[in-house]
């Protein structure tokens, strides 16, 4: 469900992706600049003044795409500009501003070239690597462009401050891009199941920003808290309370429509660890929404599940005559209790005959039947039971000899015959309910299947009509005398 879901809400909560701004270099003309070439002094680049005048025109045009082209045109004319790098650094954002993202990724492909240590040129690569990955529908394709980005991601969360940057300027450019880079590197890895990898990155994320920013849906961290909680389910083994609780927290802070499509797997994470009731979830769900993780002992609180071998021992205890155990019950044995536990069970019921009103019919021939008994089975429309049919008694040949009326009944035995076959093929369509009976015969355990032997289908009976009453008989009166 979910990934539609998540992007949709991210687009509806307008994140914004943009680093800081860039400052821009002071090129100024004269100076010591040598002849065709610029050059730092003081801290300034200092340009020919014929350079400087298409540099100044080029970064202050106002219009994105005029100041895209003037760009361009100033890096073709001097490609060997000292100010190469920040160049091209205001070049992705203004295709950026163009709404060329494109270009941008472009633009982002020359300045790794000439720096690629660039953190700025990495956030392009791996936020547009990322866009374009997740517009793709091959899925192989999808996640070659994720890995992509994923690898510039992990660039990015190595590169080091040049030596002419503040420290404050780059970390202030690391707490904008390192979110992102954390989540991109998250959704690669949940998108090849790769949990504890997603995991690792979605929790460094979150624990990256401020707590608040974690709670609103204008940001990415919510989204990526629900990202968090499939990387616990799909785990191997999954993660359950993991699960429930991010899920939890992520539907505590969302807006609708999104609350209510995620609460059913909050929930579901739940129960698949606590059974299925919502004992104790209220106070679960409350601890999500007060807590960024789970805190301690909360995990402990939350009784788990029986297990299948807890529920077997019960239904055993419970049940002094096996072979009256419910489908679901018998089923649930024959699948999951050790080899003294099914042979028990299915010593009850071997060679003994049964019938089963209102079965749903899944698969169909003449000769077998395959039928849906139990509720999970019948839930999922999968046959759990198979019923080999008897042969009707055939309706023996006419002899050459017989009478008139011999042949009268021989052909109303042939069209009875016909009338029940064609009555037992409707009956037993797929889609239909039906009563079979038949003779346990043998079974196979994961994924279950009885084999009933001897079976038949059992037709209603025609309704009769009441008989007549007799008319009440007439006395006569008495004679006078």
């Amino acid at each position: 469900m979910k990934k539609v879901v998540l992007a949709s809400l991210l687009a509806c909560a307008g994140i914004v992706w943009g680093l800081p701004a860039l400052g821009q270099a002071d090129a100024s003309a004269g100076g010591a600049a040598s002849a065709g070439g610029c050059a730092l002094v003081g801290g300034q680049v200092q340009m020919p003044a014929a350079e400087a005048a298409v540099y100044n025109n080029a970064i202050t045009q106002t219009d994105p795409k005029a100041k895209a082209a003037a760009i361009e045109a100033y890096l073709t004319q001097y490609p060997q500009t000292c100010v190469k790098d920040v160049t091209l650094e205001i070049l992705m954002q203004t295709y950026m501003q163009a709404s060329d993202p494109t270009k941008a990724l472009d633009a982002a492909d020359r300045l790794l070239q000439a720096d690629p240590n660039n953190l700025r040129g990495l956030f392009f690569e791996a936020f547009l690597r990322k866009q374009n990955a997740e517009a793709v529908t091959d899925a192989a394709g999808k996640q070659a462009g994720l890995d992509a980005a994923a690898s510039y991601a992990k660039k990015g969360l190595a590169a080091t401050k040049p030596a002419s940057m503040a420290d404050a300027a780059f970390k202030q450019i690391q707490d904008t891009a390192f979110p992102i880079f954390y989540s991109i590197i998250g959704e690669d890895a949940l998108n090849k199941k790769d949990g504890a990898t997603a995991i690792d990155a979605y929790k460094k994320e979150l624990a990256y920003v401020p707590i608040a920013q974690t709670e609103d849906p204008k940001q990415g961290q919510l989204p990526d808290t629900y990202q968090l909680a499939l990387a616990y389910e799909f785990s191997t083994p999954p993660d359950y309370l993991n699960c429930a609780f991010y899920a939890s927290r992520f539907v505590a802070y969302a807006p609708e429509p999104y609350k209510s499509q995620i609460a059913p797997t909050a929930k579901y994470c739940y129960h698949q660890y606590h059974g299925h009731d919502d004992d104790g979830y209220d106070a679960f769900a409350a601890a999500a929404q007060a807590n960024l993780n789970p805190p301690d002992g909360l995990f402990a609180s939350i009784k788990p599940a029986p297990t299948p071998a807890d529920i077997i021992a019960g239904v055993l205890k419970d049940t002094p005559d096996l072979g009256v155990l419910a489908p679901d019950d018998r089923e649930f044995i024959l699948e999951n209790g050790t080899p003294d536990q099914v042979q028990k069970v299915w010593d009850a019921i071997k060679g003994k005959s049964a019938q089963f009103p209102g079965v749903l019919v899944i698969a169909s021939t003449p000769t077998q039947l395959q039928v849906a008994i139990s509720t999970g089975a019948v839930q999922s429309k999968t046959a759990d039971f198979t019923f080999n049919l008897t042969a009707p008694d055939p309706v023996p040949d006419l002899k050459p000899t017989a009478t008139a009326a011999q042949k009268l009944a021989h052909t109303k035995a042939v069209a009875a015959a016909q009338k029940q076959a064609d009555a037992i093929a409707a009956a037993t369509a797929v889609g239909q309910t039906v009563t079979v009976s038949g003779t346990y015969d043998s079974f196979t355990p994961k994924p279950i299947m009885i084999t009933m032997s001897d079976g038949e289908v059992v037709l209603p009976k025609a309704a009769t009509k009441p008989a007549a009453k007799p008319a009440a008989a007439h006395k006569a009166a008495p004679a006078k005398k």
